[in-house]
């Protein structure tokens, strides 16, 4: 690694460090100023850190690859090494067999050297043909004996010179892998040493955006919900419980205060809970109204979509059986005059009703044969309307209707409201829950995800589309869709686009904190790693770009919680 890329990098380190100067909480007149002003200067402090860091990584990442490289090529190098290794021995060994043919053929090169001369042989031979044969029989055998003794020589100085070269590579490649080991472990420590001093400013503003929260909170009348009820639900993965028991560190889980709820008029858990506890369904319907029933003649027929003209009292409001027939008699007589109520306008105005959610829900079969208990309760509040309202209905509101307010065992809110909720007292599994199934059942398809909680990245997916929600300049709006395209198709950004999207204005990579404001009847505020969120703001982005069928399903408005493990 170049000396100036090192130099560079632990620079940069530096600089990042110097960012860290938090002032201690100062106790002054106005906290509030105070806090927002070192919340300010550390969210400041985090951009810098995260823009100095950026190109750092980038870099690292560059050489980490290039080293990997390198890795893999030292690998090579070390099996080349053991092929020489093993070459040289074989060489050594050959020699060693060829150790008394070299001695041989020296011994006998010189032997003829001295005797073989071309006067002993003159003087020995007559025949000038002999002769001529002699001294080219001599040179032949003098230029073998050379030959052979050259080639075994080379050899060994070739071995010689190769055990060298590999006694060298091998005190290199030591070397390089002494190097390669110790500038790994630095840029690890550059890159962790970074990674660990934004996560201490995150702390930082997680704990001051706390305490942001609570004074914000004890000024405008709101309160920040305490999780201790919320464990009924429909679903074990959807409740509190279950993630409080189950999910990994870390994650974290979006729960709504009722579900596909309008919260209008009354909530059928709630009228459960109000009449186990002794009251009457004149008060009941008092309580979500503000009236109490007249009597009116009801007599003649209503118009029913897809069945036709049918009599109003004995057919039509028999089909209109939605609360089970198990529960209380003064819960069903309200839902009976409730029913009576919305659908009389239709039968006085000669209007054809529709028989799906949109109006009510109206069964054939139960009209046929209705259940006893709903039966009873139609026929004991026969006439009985409430003048002048529509009298809408849910079966959950989250523990506030419209328009009483608080539906509440004493009126109020407040952080335990949850507790106090007239729909937890009638049991209901949708007042706490993390919708994240495709439709009403719990056997509804999930987009593939096993649960319904979130990863620190895509908690700060959502933030980040929020972000760009409401400060979309130069943001294609459109694209923030779910990544799950499996499910719901198009061409979202990916979160590493949308993170860099919104870096300049709040973006975040990973979410580690979050503080909810509740206010009356609505989620006020959402603040997650100091990036503060209106509650309609998440809501929209959240059902926007949660991946899957995650949701908050209310109708025009938000309130929800979000936990943190």
């Amino acid at each position: 690694m170049p000396k100036k890329l090192l130099i560079f990098i632990f620079s940069s380190f530096l600089v990042l460090t110097s960012f860290l100067v938090i002032s201690p909480v100062l106790t002054r007149a106005d906290e509030l100023d105070d806090i927002n002003r070192q919340l300010a200067k550390l969210q400041e402090d985090l951009k810098k850190s995260i823009a100095a860091t950026e190109p750092v990584e980038t870099e690292l990442k560059s050489m980490q690859a290039q080293i990997k490289s390198i890795q893999g090529r030292v690998v090579q190098i070390e099996q080349n090494l053991i092929v020489k290794k093993k070459e040289i021995d074989d060489g050594y060994k050959k020699l060693a067999e060829k150790d008394k043919i070299l001695t041989e053929t020296i011994r006998n090169y010189y032997v003829k050297s001295y005797y073989d001369t071309p006067l002993l042989i003159l003087f020995s031979l007559t025949d000038a043909s002999d002769i001529t044969q002699a001294l080219f029989y001599q040179q032949a055998k003098t230029k073998q004996d050379k030959a052979i003794i050259t080639g075994i020589a080379l050899s060994v100085v070739d071995l010689e010179k190769k055990k060298a070269n590999l006694e060298h590579e091998q005190k290199t490649l030591i070397s390089v892998k002494a190097s390669l080991d110790e500038q790994s472990k630095k840029l690890d420590e550059v890159v962790k040493g970074a990674k660990n001093f934004q996560s201490e400013l995150s702390g930082k503003i997680a704990e001051l955006s706390v305490q942001q929260q609570s004074i914000i909170n004890a000024r405008s009348g709101n309160s920040t919900f305490t999780v201790g009820g919320g464990e009924l639900a429909d679903e074990y993965l959807s409740s509190g419980k279950g993630f409080r028991e189950s999910a990994p560190g870390g994650h974290f889980a979006v729960f709504s205060f009722g579900g596909y709820t309008h919260r209008k008029g009354m909530s059928q858990y709630g009228a459960r809970g109000r009449a186990q506890s002794g009251q009457n369904f004149k008060q009941i319907l008092n309580a979500y109204y503000g009236k109490e029933p007249t009597g009116k003649n009801t007599d003649g027929d209503i118009n029913v979509s897809g069945h036709g003209s049918m009599n109003f009292e004995d057919r039509y409001l028999m089909g209109i059986a939605e609360m089970p027939s198990s529960w209380p008699a003064e819960a069903l007589k309200a839902q009976a005059v409730a029913a009576r109520t919305y659908a009389i306008r239709f039968k006085d105005e000669g209007k054809e009703i529709c028989t799906t959610e949109s109006c009510q829900v109206f069964n054939s079969g139960k009209a046929d044969n209705p259940p006893a208990a709903w039966r009873d309760a139609v026929q004991s509040t026969r006439g009985q309307v409430l003048d002048g309202v529509v009298t809408y209905y849910a079966s959950t509101h989250g523990g506030f209707a419209s328009p009483i307010g608080w539906d509440t065992t004493d009126g109020a809110g407040g952080s335990n409201f949850i507790d106090k909720a007239w729909d937890n007292a009638g049991g209901s599994p949708w007042l706490y829950k993390a919708w994240w199934r495709q439709g009403y059942s719990n056997s509804g398809s999930t987009c593939g995800r096993s649960n319904p909680w979130l990863s620190p990245q895509e908690m700060a997916d959502i933030v980040n589309a929020a972000i760009a929600l409401r400060d979309s300049g130069g943001i294609d709006t459109g694209r923030i869709t779910p990544v799950t395209t499996s499910c719901w198709g198009g061409n979202p950004y990916s979160m590493d686009e949308l993170r860099n999207l919104t870096s300049g204005k709040g973006g975040i990579s990973s979410a580690t904190s979050v503080s909810v404001s509740q206010g009356n009847g609505t989620t006020a505020s959402v603040i997650i790693n100091g990036v503060s969120l209106s509650g309609d703001d998440f809501k929209r982005a959240f059902n926007l770009r949660a991946p899957g069928y995650l949701s908050v399903p209310q109708s025009g408005f938000a309130f929800f919680n979000i936990e943190h493990k």
